[in-house]
């Protein structure tokens, strides 16, 4: 058994379950309530993941947006908001973008064999870039955050890497909003692609909370027995 973070998956999507639309304007699923509710998640955990093609798109900063959420961190020892974790096969990542231009302390890109000499040159002076296998192995990734201290992890998307932590069953919880729309557009991206789930007919994965918050609802969902553990 591999060694690694309690993992919880955070993700929000349309009624008919994609994550965004197919334009290039990012479309808002949430509501100010529930932003607040994932940043005090946020603030619990060791380091958020998500992909190249999230840090692409979205632009994300990926930071505790709570002043007296980052305040309690630093008086635990931490830093203000967690480490920041990518993935990635080709190593496109803009240097300057709000992944690694904002927020203190290290930014981490796990990056394909084939890529590493590529993503060192762009990306060396602002994150380190550890040789993750040819593909990505996720399994090498999780293992190697756990040994950097990483007990806990927050993965926010997108949906490539929400399908590979799933069907590696490699996640302990899920967090899934759903917002009172529909996308309407196969081009856009859906909350997971195809692949073998470990939950199906015969494992149906265990439904814990419903939470109506605003005009969305909030499904918790404990994905292994280390739900709650850790």
């Amino acid at each position: 058994m591999v060694e690694r973070p309690y993992t919880l998956l955070s993700c929000g999507m349309s009624l008919d379950g994609y994550l965004d639309g197919a334009s290039d304007e990012r479309l808002l699923l949430s509501n100010d309530a529930d932003f607040d509710r994932v940043d005090g998640v946020r603030a619990e955990h060791d380091a958020i993941l998500v992909g190249a093609g999230t840090v692409r798109q979205d632009n994300p900063r990926l930071l505790v947006r709570s002043q007296a959420r980052r305040d309690e961190r630093v008086a635990r020892g931490l830093r203000p908001s967690p480490l920041k974790v990518t993935i990635t096969g080709r190593a496109d990542l803009d240097p300057d973008c709000a992944f690694f231009a904002t927020g203190d302390g290290e930014k981490l890109v796990y990056c394909a064999s084939a890529a590493v000499g590529d993503a060192r040159r762009r990306l060396g002076a602002v994150a380190t870039v550890i040789d993750s296998g040819q593909p990505v192995d996720l399994r090498r990734v999780v293992r190697d955050l756990y040994d950097r201290g990483v007990k806990r992890l927050m993965v926010e998307g997108g949906g490539m890497v929400h399908t590979q932590f799933l069907v590696a069953d490699l996640a302990d919880e899920l967090h899934l909003v759903v917002a009172p729309l529909f996308v309407g557009d196969s081009r856009a991206c859906r909350f997971v692609g195809d692949g073998r789930f470990p939950w199906n007919p015969d494992r149906r994965a265990r439904l814990v909370e419903v939470r109506q918050i605003g005009d969305v609802a909030l499904l918790r969902y404990a994905l292994s027995a280390r739900f709650g553990t850790v």
